[in-house]
Order: structure tokens, then sequence, then C-alpha cells
């Protein structure tokens, strides 16, 4: 890719990009797990087309534990969030949920652990245990007692464990306040995974399981409860999205029965839409007065939803701009890169990419080369496309109307986390190491 292409896709983007983002320097940040504009692209990163375990390699170090949250970065610290077994082997404490299959049980307790990386060197700076216990849930065999991802403001890190507590936390880790909001039971005995959303003073949890469901607002600066909205869903894992449009800053869950937005002062409901099917996991994105929800587990669905036509109800209204019924992603959340949304059919590698405020495919269902199972979500920076896999592999690619390829990378790991782009820099979290890719 040379820099005038580059230059030429952060023109285009400026379009899409809102202003508050490069007026307070949030856009050079990766502060949440879906980067600085929550559709999963850095609009000012750089990273590298290029690596292997002998080049582009900045730093590599073992990581402590399992997680699959994915790192958060701010200025030159990077945060992350772990599982650690200790101690002799106990019985399993309580249940697993309806329908279990495919899950390992908690047979030792954990240490539910923070921690902050310096990002030039890899140096850990800080490692703090805020809750040791055994889970009362087993977990999906692919996946981790960790895999909510941390949130910071450069200010604070908001870290939710989920029936472990959520967690307030100082740049010098610190604890200041902590939350128990419960324990869920989780379809299937799958875990947990919904990580919270941060906008300004006011941190956002979505708590679908088994049991009785809410979305609950709190006060960053104290943990105190703001509002909370009971929900009639079932277990979902799919995160919280803040968006604005028209002066109103609106909460968006998608989930089986409904996608809902709540207003983010008060947690009233402003809208609401069905037509997505169980187990919704993908995190909508927004951009440009437009939201994206989509899921495929029992169906492949996928809904545009015009911001300005939504209200009430919207069920089969014109403010669903369009729909799409096939190749739709499961696990891994689509990418909106300027008016293109790419994604995956379910968590494999066949790359659709459309239209965003049509709809209509540029193109489907392509393979992308030696690509296997991705639970990762697509992330994009400098006019490209990165794609990482269970089996170590990366795909870079063109962002454009048609499939091109520019580089496949491989490492000895496995990445369920989505990673980081900062700077000149990606930030890989995989089962065993951290990475730090820059040219």
């Amino acid at each position: 890719m040379t820099s005038h292409c580059a230059t030429l896709s952060l023109v285009t983007l400026t379009f899409f990009v809102p202003a508050w983002a490069f007026a307070d320097g949030v856009a050079t940040q990766w502060g949440q797990w879906r980067g600085p504009l929550g559709t999963g692209v850095a609009p000012q990163a750089d990273p590298p087309v290029e690596w292997s375990e002998d080049r582009n390699i900045r730093w590599k170090i073992p990581l402590p534990g399992r997680g699959h949250s994915s790192p958060v970065v701010w200025d030159q610290r990077i945060f992350l969030t772990t599982a650690i077994p200790y101690g002799e082997t106990l019985p399993h404490p309580g249940h697993d949920s309806h329908g279990h299959h495919d899950n390992v049980r908690p047979e030792q307790a954990y240490e539910f652990v923070v921690m902050a990386i310096d990002r030039r060197d890899g140096r850990i700076l800080w490692q703090r245990t805020v809750a040791q216990e055994q889970p009362h849930e087993s977990t999906h065999e692919t996946g981790t007692w960790a895999s909510n991802s941390a949130v910071t403001d450069g200010e604070r890190v908001y870290a939710s464990f989920g029936s472990r507590g959520v967690y307030c936390l100082d740049l010098d880790g610190t604890i200041l306040w902590q939350v128990d909001p419960g324990d869920m039971r989780i379809r299937h005995g799958h875990g947990e995974g919904s990580t919270a959303a941060l906008h300004g003073d006011t941190l956002i949890l979505n708590w679908d399981h088994e049991g009785a469901s809410f979305v609950q607002a709190l006060d960053t600066r104290t943990g105190r409860e703001i509002w909370r909205a009971a929900r009639d869903e079932g277990t979902s894992w799919s995160s919280p999205l803040v968006v604005e449009h028209a002066g109103r800053k609106q909460v968006i869950i998608a989930a089986t029965n409904r996608v809902r937005a709540y207003d983010l002062a008060s947690g009233d409901v402003v809208w609401e839409c069905g037509g997505l099917s169980g187990n919704v996991v993908a995190t909508p994105v927004a951009g440009d007065g437009y939201v994206y929800v989509t899921n495929s587990y029992e169906t492949r669905e996928m809904l545009a939803i015009r911001l300005a036509d939504a209200r009430g109800d919207i069920t089969g209204t014109a403010a669903v701009a369009w729909t799409r019924h096939r190749d739709t992603p499961y696990v891994p959340s689509p990418l909106l890169y300027g008016d293109r949304l790419y994604f995956l059919k379910h968590y494999q590698g066949y790359l659709t990419c459309v239209d965003a405020k049509t709809g209509k495919p540029l193109f489907a269902r392509q393979r992308l080369p030696e690509i296997g199972n991705v639970y990762a979500s697509l992330v994009g920076a400098a006019g490209r496309i990165y794609i990482v896999d269970r089996n170590g592999a990366t795909v870079v690619l063109k962002h454009g109307d048609k499939l091109e390829v520019l580089a496949r990378n491989q490492l000895d790991d496995s990445f369920s986390a989505t990673p980081a782009l900062v700077g000149r820099e990606l930030i890989l979290r995989g089962e065993r190491f951290l990475y730090s890719v820059s040219k």
C-alpha cells in the first residue's frame, strides 16, 4: 500500500469520522475493543502489512492465565484482563445452564486480574488481582473466564468480569470502586463475554442471561447506579453501543427478541426492532446515521436501521433500510469502513462486502487464503483490513470494492481476541503471548 493510497483512504474517511474524535485526540487511541469510533476502524493508525515471528515484531511477552478479552490502549499503556487458575482441584460448585455442550468446567479457583503493559517495551507495569473465586458455571471449550474486554478513557480503567464483578481502577492499578451485579446463568453454559460500553461519565452493562435480564447504567466516578431497565431477553453476548443522533445519545443492544435503543440519560426505550434470532454475539456498528445489527445461529439475519426514522416499534417499517438473510456473521462483529460494510460468514473465512447505505453486494462469499475459524472481529486502518484467526494467521486486505489480498502473516499462537491498532502498531493478544507488531 503506497502512502498516496493511504492518504486517499483517510480523506474519504473524514466524511464518516465525528469531529469530536479528532478534537480530543480519541481517534489516536484504542480505548475500547471496537476502536475509537466503535466501528473497528483506527482512522489515524498505520500498522504493518507483513510480519512473522522474526520480522516486524517489536516485542513479544508471555501472558499469565488465559483470556480472550481484547487489549485496549491509551498513550503508552496497554490494558488487559486475564484469569489465572490456582490451588487444588475443586468439585464443580454449581450447574451448567440448559443444553450445555462442548464445555469446560471450572475445576480450580481463579485470580481475576487486570494488567497494564508498557507499550514501548512490553514490560508489565502492574498486575492487579481484583477477585479470587471459583466460577459458578462452565465456559465453552474455546472460551475463557476473562472474555469481557476492559475499556479506558485515559483517566480510569473499567474491567467487567461479569459474575465476578465490575471494577474501576486508576492508571496505577488502585481499585477505586467495584460493583457486584450478581451471577449470570448463561445459555448452553458457554460462558460470559459482553463488554461494557463507556460514554462520558456513564458505563453501560448488558446483563442478558437465563435469569432476570437487564441493562444497567453506572456513574463512572462512583459506581452508583444511574438507571436500570429490565429486558425480556435470554442470553446474548452482544456488547452495548452508544451512538448520538440528532443530539440524542442512545444505547443500542442487539438481542434475540428485539434490538433496542435506550436513552443514555434516562434508560427509556427510544425504539425497538425484531428480526434477529437466538444466540446473538456480534456487536452492532454504526455510522452516518445508520446502525447495523446481525447474527447467524438459528437463522442468518442482518438489519440496517436508519436512525432518522427510528421511533417506537420499527419492525417491518421503512426505518429498516435493508435486510440480508445469508452469509452473516455469528461470532466476529462486522467492520464499517467508510461507506463499506465487511463481514464474515458465521465465523468462517468467507468475506462479503456491501454498500452500507443500500446493502448492495460489492463482492460476496469470497474465500480468504488459508484462514480458518475467526472469533476476532474485523479491524481496519490506512486503507487496509486485518482479519486474524485461531490458527495464528492474519490476512491483510485492501479496503475496496473487490477482494485484493496484500499479505498473509503467520505467528506461533492462536488468536481469538480482536487486535488493537494504534500509531504504527498492531497489538495482538494470543492464547499464550502478547505481540507488538510494528515496522
